[in-house]
This record gives structure tokens, C-alpha cells and sequence, in this order.
């Protein structure tokens, strides 16, 4: 039997689907997201078995599955690990481009978080930077409520 595929002229359409959706961060996701909106602090915990310290927070401890319980409120101020220039942007009918990304290690934690930065000239960072969050004015529970860190000199 002949593959009715054969001869035929296959169209290529490029292009991206948008699938919207919604789901519960459940309650360790929605006090860490409410801390962030309605008190701009930023929270971890603790995971009982290894000492690790997440932020943001998780249920259960990666390691052990152990539930996490303990829970720690951190300063935000924190370290750049790493970070580079993003040039792509799903968010682009609100930010232009391009961005600084980075890894950032909140003191206290053990878990880098990733973030952007902002009010520095990408020449400028440099691995170490100290940096502290800047907050949205209107939060609505989202991680970007913290809009940016920034750069800080510490003199602690």
C-alpha cells in the first residue's frame, strides 16, 4: 500500500501558543508570596534532616522528602553567584530588553535564588556583589513583586 505522504508538500508554520492556566502554590508557596506582598520580607525554611535553607521555601525537603516546618525570615540583602544578560523576554509588552539575570545567595540561605538586577551597568557587577531587593509599589503575591536587587555597599 503506497505512504499517502509521498509527494506531498509539507508547510512549516512557525509559532508560539499561549496556554493559559492557573494553579495553587499551596500553602507553603502562598505564605512565602504573601510575606512578600504584604510585608515585603522575604522568608525560607529549613529542612530538618540536611540544615538546608531554601528560599523560596519548599514543602518538602529535596533530600529526605521530609516535611519542612521550620521557618526562618531572611534580611533579602544577598551575593551575586553568577549572572549574564537576557536577551529573551516573556514578559516584553512590559520590560524592554535586555536584562540582567543572576543567581543571587541570600544571606542565611543556601539556595541561590534567581533574579533579576537592576540600577547597575552590566560592566559593573562583578561575582560578590552585595545586593538587596527593591520592591514593586502595587504587589500582588508574585514573585516579581520584587522587581530588581540592586546593588548595596555594606557597611555591617
Amino acid at each position: 500500500m503506497a505512504d499517502w505522504r509521498n509527494g506531498v508538500e509539507f508547510i512549516i508554520h512557525p509559532s508560539k501558543i499561549k496556554v493559559p492556566y492557573t494553579w495553587s502554590v499551596g500553602t507553603t508557596g502562598s505564605k512565602f508570596l504573601r510575606s512578600l506582598r504584604d510585608d515585603k520580607k522575604l522568608l525560607a525554611n529549613k529542612c530538618p534532616h540536611t540544615g538546608q535553607i531554601f528560599c523560596p521555601p519548599k514543602l518538602n525537603s529535596p533530600y529526605t522528602l521530609e516535611p519542612i516546618t521550620e521557618w526562618l525570615e531572611l534580611t533579602g540583602k544577598g551575593t551575586v553567584q553568577t549572572f549574564t544578560l537576557r536577551h529573551y523576554d516573556s514578559l516584553a509588552a512590559e520590560s524592554t530588553l535586555p536584562k540582567i539575570y543572576a543567581l543571587i545567595r541570600l544571606d542565611g540561605a543556601t539556595q541561590a535564588l534567581p533574579h533579576f538586577l537592576g540600577e547597575v551597568d552590566f560592566s559593573k557587577i562583578h561575582k560578590g556583589m552585595r545586593v538587596e531587593p527593591v520592591f514593586r509599589e502595587s504587589r500582588e503575591g508574585h514573585i516579581l513583586d520584587i522587581q530588581y536587587f540592586r546593588p548595596i555597599e555594606d557597611k555591617e
